[in-house]
């Protein structure tokens, strides 16, 4: 193994290094494609969820009909909780993929070669 095969130690990284990088345009970049996803897809969770819990607070009748057999409308308002979880995840992974990955990976590329 070779010196430049060993990994970076973060403390050879200045924390005024640190601070620089936090404040380039690049980083302010990746956070704010961070955000723009985050923040309204936390928000839309949010605003659904507390629907399905007033339903079921104050709409029993509404979330008694019954659909199909015994599944009713509350079974499945609260297994779309579920398929939305698992909805969201899978699209803030593609997200993170294609769009924060490569842009972070860049930011500590750059930030390594120059400890080497």
């Amino acid at each position: 193994m070779s010196e430049t095969d060993l990994p970076i130690r973060p403390e050879a990284i200045s924390g005024e290094r640190y601070l620089q990088v936090q404040a380039s345009p690049e980083f302010q970049e990746l956070r704010s494609r961070l955000r723009r996803f985050v923040f309204p897809m936390t928000a839309f969770f949010l605003i659904w969820y507390a629907t399905y819990v007033l339903l079921g607070a104050f709409a029993h009748d509404f979330m008694a009909i019954e659909v199909w057999g015994n599944i009713n409308v509350g079974l499945i308002v609260g297994l779309g909780q579920f398929v939305t979880t698992f909805l969201i995840t899978g699209l803030y992974v593609r997200f993170a993929n294609r769009e924060l990955d490569p842009r972070a990976e860049a930011i500590r590329t750059e930030l390594e070669s120059e400890v080497k």
